[in-house]
């Protein structure tokens, strides 16, 4: 009998601590983590819990390998490396790419916290009311720093008079990034390793249309957790 009320004991205190770590892995998802590499290097990316919708999308396309042989096709110097565009994977030189999809769009998730600073992973959008954001195609920022007049201007006439909080303005005077973006892109990540390969792409030779001149592809991959324990990646 001692033995049967000892096991049933063990037994319920298990299931408790399964019934506790259900709860709190529920309540708060682990990081994910995404590899984008090319041959101008590797960057890792860390997906924001806080914006479900576009994490979850990201992590499809990643899954499905959609990105995969996607090019970055547009490429602007201090601002940011767009790509992503199904599109450009059979692309011919010269031809002019971004108008690609997948047939749907993701609804805006913007944040306050989340801005436009240097590294951040965005979506990328046409020109439609909700600034609902393209299915697939994506850009990171490379940006450049900003002093407090030019700010002050982006504030009167790009973000229609909304002031850029306190901390974010000395980030974007230290650090770097594209603030007139803000409240019109949904921001969705960010680079954790591998900026270098940002600024690599950013430095290519263009055409008339930002295309790189050279084809510059992509393959995205979903980081395994040992991956993420060895590059001390929090999780």
């Amino acid at each position: 009998m001692y033995k049967v009320q000892k096991i049933a004991k063990i037994v319920s205190l298990t299931l408790v601590f399964v019934l506790l770590n259900t709860f709190v892995f529920a309540a708060k998802p682990k990081n994910q983590y995404v590899k984008i590499t090319t041959i101008k290097g590797d960057v890792y990316l860390k997906l924001y819990n806080e914006t479900p919708k576009h994490r979850d999308n990201f992590l499809k396309l990643v899954k499905e390998g959609t990105l995969n042989q996607t090019l970055f096709h547009r490429v602007i110097k201090n601002f940011m490396i767009q790509g992503g565009d199904p599109t450009s994977k059979t692309a011919k030189a010269g031809d002019l790419l971004g108008e690609g999809d997948l047939g749907y769009r993701i609804d805006a998730e913007f944040d306050t916290t989340l801005f436009h600073k240097r590294g951040v992973l965005a979506a990328a959008r046409d020109n439609n009311p909700a600034k609902a954001s393209s299915s697939c195609q994506f850009y990171i920022v490379q940006g450049k720093k900003y002093t407090d007049k030019e700010l002050d201007q982006i504030e009167q006439y790009r973000l229609e008079g909304k002031k850029i909080p306190a901390y974010q303005r000395e980030i974007y005077k230290t650090i770097g990034g594209t603030p007139f973006l803000d409240r019109n892109y949904t921001v969705f990540g960010e680079v954790v390793k591998g900026l270098e390969m940002v600024d690599a792409i950013a430095d290519v030779k263009v055409d008339r249309n930002n295309r790189p001149l050279e084809d510059i592809k992509m393959q995205v991959t979903l980081m395994k957790p040992r991956e993420i324990k060895k590059l001390k990646l929090k999780n």
